[in-house]
């Protein structure tokens, strides 16, 4: 019988190589197929299994099912074509972006495929082509159309990751058309370079550093300085302001952010729409603020710009950088400040001071114009490290047994973790996801997808259905990431691959429409790194078993079982068999800590009270 063979590469990407014996034989000669796709080595397999271990009908080697009769592959389908095509449809971006795609088609990407098919005819663009065009742009070499001796410089990973979205874009087109041209997405498995940068991407001032910076601007940049650092609004909003903009009441005062600076394809600025739907908000303004834009709306128009050059009309940011950032940047470095802030960490900065007061995430995300928390937390989640008196504190309680458990200081930010840390009532049935839930929790329900298309991901035996191919793939190669240890660890005490491959993510398989529980996935789901600790007590108050070391994984909104958003909460719950659990998660290892001990005491306060030691109790 035919089977698969999956072979490593240098590039990470694996191929599959299809191996049987010819006509089933033991003498007969051996007989390989390679693909780069999975999917499609095992359809090859059944068709091989299927005429008896001999080659299918009209398969030739390297090439698959070739028609004598076939016409040569049409320009439409070449990849420069196509590429292009795509793009001059795309009717959800810009004039400026559609330039921009135009031109990474024509400088990164056509060198390379240039002579190649988007479609399954002719000579196919496949994920061999793909690597090697990932790992040239990762070691600054030309591509093979490139003209000789031509120079190409390395790019970061943050770039090849932009790029190879276009290109899995256009492919993945190519994949859905209506008739499809190609069976899978080349770009769908291959694996990108990881940054090795010493240094962060953004730069965050202190209140020091950001007075030492703007003692030396000039006056006239004194004003919309101030307004990006406070506001956290991106440099096209803020020099897009007008008066009419701006609500001044004795209560409350606050800034509508309604239209940018947006770039034309052919050069040149005009005012439109923000960057994203979450982009149109609603900042309230303190009173220096108010004092300073009600300054700036004096004796203007409804509509005229309350932020412009000397020379009139709307400050250009290049022209504001040479000017009046870069001079002010390096005097300030002359006089002590060690950092070389951008104009828009300014923005960073403004978010890092609300971290710093303690300001939750979401309300952060609201006020800088987020489209997800995700952004938020990926950008700024790092800023949220426990205080250096946390960390003293927990050191010297883990390393000296006479040191008490640190009493750590409540954080608003989060969940407090004394008095109104969230609890649950005790139950006396099995565990209910639901027990672990209020209204400050529960996660935004998946918008209704209605009937059609979906893609199943397969992830650790739990079917979850996306709208999106894109989305599902991009979930499970995640989830793959994020059990790489486990699974290497199970294959180090011998696991079957099966029983692995069951705790890893399958799929997207299509189906033409969901029909399990729940609703469809729209959008990328929420992931959250979460502890937990579980104890369980007899009604005697003895352990019924050693309480494992505290727990941690990352853990999706779709596994409600597992997903949390708070700091820590708790609950104690009587179990059928007689003993009583205490539980405790969170995502913050600390208040973790203090809830499991909360926990622990409640569970031993009430594990005599068990409805199976005495039946005449009511629940408590």
């Amino acid at each position: 019988m035919a089977y698969i063979k999956t072979n490593p590469r240098l590039s990470g990407d694996p191929s599959y190589t299809v191996l049987w014996r010819a006509g089933g034989s033991r003498t007969g000669d051996w007989c390989r197929e390679t693909f780069d796709d999975d999917e499609l080595a095992a359809r090859f397999r059944d068709l091989v299994n299927g005429h008896g271990q001999q080659w299918p009908p009209g398969w030739v080697k390297g090439e698959g099912f070739v028609d004598p009769d076939e016409p040569p592959v049409s320009d439409s389908e070449k990849f420069p074509v196509y590429a292009h095509a795509y793009v001059g449809l795309l009717t959800d971006i810009s004039d400026h972006t559609r330039t921009n795609y135009t031109k990474f088609i024509d400088n990164h990407m056509i060198p390379w495929f240039g002579g190649l098919s988007v479609s399954n005819r002719g000579d196919r663009l496949t994920r061999d082509h793909v690597s090697q065009w990932i790992l040239d742009l990762h070691n600054g070499r030309p591509g093979p159309l490139h003209p000789p001796e031509t120079e190409r410089r390395a790019y970061a990973p943050k770039t090849i990751a932009n790029l190879h979205g276009l290109l899995f874009s256009i492919l993945q087109s190519a994949v859905e058309a209506d008739p499809a041209l190609r069976d899978s997405n080349p770009c769908a498995h291959t694996r990108l370079p990881k940054g090795n940068d010493t240094e962060d991407d953004e730069v965050f001032l202190e209140p020091e550093e950001y007075d030492l910076l703007r003692a030396h601007l000039r006056a006239d940049a004194l004003d919309i300085v101030d307004a990006l650092v406070s506001t956290g609004l991106r440099w096209g909003e803020a020099t897009a302001l007008q008066p009419r903009d701006f609500t001044f009441t004795p209560k409350r005062s606050t800034l509508r952010v309604q239209r940018a600076w947006k770039r034309r394809g052919e050069g040149g600025t005009f005012l439109g729409a923000p960057k994203t739907k979450k982009s149109r908000r609603t900042l309230v303004l303190t009173p220096d603020q108010v004092q300073m834009f009600q300054r700036r709306c004096l004796g203007k128009k409804p509509s005229d710009l309350i932020f412009t050059a000397p020379e009139g009309g709307a400050w250009h940011s290049g022209v504001f950088h040479a000017h009046r950032w870069k001079p002010a940047l390096d005097a300030a470095n002359l006089a002590g400040l060690t950092k070389r802030p951008r104009i828009h960490d300014l923005r960073h900065t403004h978010a890092s001071w609300l971290i710093a007061g303690k300001v939750p995430l979401p309300v952060i995300q609201g006020r800088l114009g987020h489209e997800s928390i995700t952004t938020t937390v990926d950008r700024y989640g790092h800023l949220l490290e426990s205080s250096d008196a946390e960390v003293v504190a927990a050191v010297e309680w883990a390393m000296n047994s006479t040191t008490p458990l640190p009493t750590f200081p409540k954080q608003p930010a989060l969940e407090p973790t004394t008095g109104s840390l969230p609890q649950v009532p005790r139950q006396s049935s099995t565990l209910a996801q639901t027990t672990w839930k209020d209204a400050s929790d529960v996660p935004l329900e998946p918008a209704d997808h209605g009937d059609g298309p979906v893609f199943v991901v397969t992830l650790g035996g739990r079917e979850v259905p996306f709208a999106s191919r894109q989305h599902a793939q991009e979930v499970a190669d995640q989830w793959n990431d994020d059990n790489e240890d486990a699974a290497a660890a199970m294959r180090a005490d011998g696991w079957p691959e099966e029983q692995i491959a069951r705790h890893g993510a399958l799929g997207p398989e299509e189906r033409e429409r969901w029909a399990g529980g729940g609703a469809v996935w729209t959008r990328i789901p929420e992931r959250r790194f979460v502890f937990s600790a579980l104890a369980s007590y007899e009604g005697d108050g003895t352990l019924t078993y050693e309480p494992r070391p505290m727990g941690s994984r990352w853990t999706w909104e779709f596994e409600p079982d597992g997903f949390t958003t708070r700091a820590a909460e708790f609950r104690t719950e009587f179990r059928p068999h007689g003993n009583t659990e205490a539980h405790a998660r969170g995502i913050t290892r600390s208040a973790v800590v203090r809830a499991f001990e909360q926990a622990r005491t409640e569970a031993l306060e009430v594990c005599g009270m068990h409805p199976r030691i005495r039946p005449d109790s009511t629940q408590a």
